[in-house]
């Protein structure tokens, strides 16, 4: 196993131990997923990604299991134009030029898709009620919540990119 791997291994085991250890009254718990959309379908692309092995979406269902509620979390649209950008990045020949302004639209497509979570949480998480947001690392929903939500990282705060990282 490469050490990537084995950190990824690390870290995944550490989530499912706190997932499993989570303390909540069923029906007081919302789950939000990064790439879900609200369709309609939550429920069938879970149970569609878990039973192709995907750990994340095993420890929805999970949740889901012990009484917490799945959410539609990410604006279809949205979800649709990122694939679009990533599929025109790749069938193009990139070159700095294409590169930088590729990375720009990107990180505008990140800011919208961050805005639209967060209102999503905003909209739909009630008093009393508790959320799971289980995000990639390059999201930061969390400066776009209400300032009533309190949002603690159990498995430390996503790592701020620093100048040089790639």
């Amino acid at each position: 196993m490469t050490r990537n791997a084995v950190v990824v291994e690390k870290m995944w085991e550490q989530i499912e131990s706190v997932v499993a250890s989570l303390p909540f009254n069923t029906g007081t718990v919302r789950i939000y997923q990064d790439g879900l959309p609200v369709c309609g379908h939550e429920r069938d692309i879970v149970l569609e990604l878990a039973g192709a092995g995907s750990r994340n979406h095993r420890a929805l269902l999970e949740l889901q299991a012990r009484g917490a509620t799945l959410m539609g979390t990410e604006s279809p649209d949205l979800l649709v134009q990122e694939y679009q950008l990533a599929t025109a990045a790749f069938a193009s020949g990139m070159t700095v030029r294409t590169e930088v302004r590729q990375k720009q639209l990107r990180d505008t497509l990140l800011e919208k898709r961050d805005r639209y979570i967060a209102d999503r949480i905003n909209g739909t998480l009630g008093a009393g009620e508790s959320g799971i947001l289980f995000m990639g690392m390059l999201h930061a929903v969390a400066k776009y919540l209400d300032a009533d939500i309190k949002v603690v990282y159990p498995v430390g705060p996503p790592r701020v990119k620093q100048r040089g990282d790639v």
